[in-house]
């Protein structure tokens, strides 16, 4: 039990041959990933509204940089604990179905949350605990999400449907905060939540309509099996991912990259205030040029780039270029330039996380994908949050936070750097 014999030859990639740089194709050629794709962009534009009107809200109640860091980080708690069993459960359960049935909790959550504010009963503890039920539903919705593409498309469309699938995700977070400014200023910070659980809708229409054969929609044992060996299926995936070899080096990057980089996101409500002196419009507009430019990454990485036979070089710019601009972000009193390092700062991210995403996927054995992508979701949401916004909200109110965001990336850089030989780089 080995990933350490799996390449990504040229020759076995999905990447290989001529082949169409249109970054829709996949929608074209696909039409299940094409239902899912449209609805899940759809719903994601109303979840990019929560997420920037959460933590506005946050900083109203709370005039703190350290509960904005709290409010983010408590929804990771769950996947910290639960989600490596959230991806054994995955790994022996109908994809599609726990999909369906985990959308659906996130739409009584928002609603929950709508509710609350619009009749003026919201608090922190009530944010708080909304928060961590959303945590508890993505520690096995985000593993069983993100392992459902190969089903959609095949492994040859992989790689532009993880691509394309970012590109939705950004385009939401383009037009998700710059409605949610709007929203918020014309009726009130209550209808950002209420118009993300109108929102849900979108994504559970497309998941219904989705028809998968019996042979991809089939359940590997009964759920109570699976439940009562959740634990010693985590542990073997746990066991497995992290043997040594290409595995564990490019996921110890991506666990510097999550913990150290991510979390900036937290701040940029505290550094559109106080540094650039921006309100809930402008706040709205740094995260749409992080959006923009994520867009921009992940329509390279699923178009032109995929035709690229050697991807290493591609994913180690990248990787170098993120903490740099992090570093940029913090120096300047300008919103113009802010915008600037901000657009390139989500080109960057994307096509790192994209590349790397899709290498993992390739690298590993098909059984235990849902452990991956579980141990994927515990980086970049469960350790990014709960560790890395919740340290760096804590570092913010010692010494203000464009300080701590340049102290992260600093340390982000020299881990970068020091990995710049590793082997993974070589088998891209």
């Amino acid at each position: 039990m080995t990933h350490g014999a799996r390449s990504l030859d040229p020759a076995t990639t999905p990447t290989s041959g001529a082949r169409s740089i249109n970054p829709f194709r996949v929608l074209r050629r696909h039409r299940n990933f094409r239902l899912f794709w449209t609805g899940q962009t759809l719903s994601l534009i109303g979840t990019w509204m929560q997420t920037m009107a959460t933590g506005w809200l946050a900083l109203q109640l709370s005039n703190s940089a350290f509960v904005v860091g709290l409010v983010a980080s408590v929804s990771a708690i769950p996947v910290v604990f639960l989600s490596m069993h959230g991806g054994a459960l995955v790994d022996h359960g109908n994809r599609l179905r726990i999909v369906r049935v985990t959308q659906a909790i996130f739409l009584l959550q928002a609603s929950a949350l709508w509710v609350i504010t619009l009749t003026g009963h919201i608090s922190i503890p009530w944010l708080l605990l909304l928060s961590f039920v959303q945590g508890l539903c993505s520690a096995i919705e985000i593993p069983a999400r993100q392992s459902l593409f190969i089903q959609l498309v095949g492994r040859e469309d992989l790689q532009p449907a993880i691509a394309l699938n970012s590109s939705g995700f950004n385009l939401a977070k383009i037009i998700g905060p710059s409605i949610g400014g709007l929203v918020i200023n014309q009726l009130g910070i209550a209808w950002c939540f209420g118009l993300n659980a109108i929102s849900y809708g979108a994504v559970l229409w497309g998941l219904a309509l989705i028809r998968l054969t019996d042979e991809q929609t089939a359940s590997r044992g009964s759920l109570a099996e699976a439940l009562s060996q959740s634990t010693s299926n985590a542990i073997d995936g746990v066991r497995y991912l992290l043997q040594p070899g290409p595995v564990r080096q490019l996921l110890t990057l991506v666990t510097f990259s999550a913990i150290l980089g991510g979390p900036f996101l937290t701040l940029i409500p505290v550094v559109a205030r106080d540094q650039l002196h921006l309100g809930p419009g402008g706040y709205g507009s740094l995260l749409t040029m992080v959006g923009l430019g994520g867009l921009l990454g992940a329509l390279l990485i699923a178009g032109p780039l995929s035709q690229r036979r050697e991807k290493g070089p591609i994913m180690r710019v990248a990787a170098m270029v993120f903490p740099v601009t992090l570093l940029g972000l913090t120096m300047t009193r300008s919103l113009h330039v802010a915008w600037l390092f901000l657009f390139v700062t989500g080109v960057s991210m994307i096509v790192f996380t994209a590349l790397s995403n899709v290498a993992l996927q390739l690298l590993v054995d098909d059984r235990y994908r849902g452990r991956l992508m579980a141990f994927y979701a515990l980086v970049f949401i469960g350790l990014s949050q709960a560790v890395g916004s919740l340290g760096l909200g804590a570092l913010a109110r010692a010494i203000t936070a464009p300080h701590a965001i340049a102290v992260t990336a600093s340390i982000l850089l020299m881990a970068t750097v020091s990995m710049r030989r590793a082997e993974f780089w070589r088998r891209m």
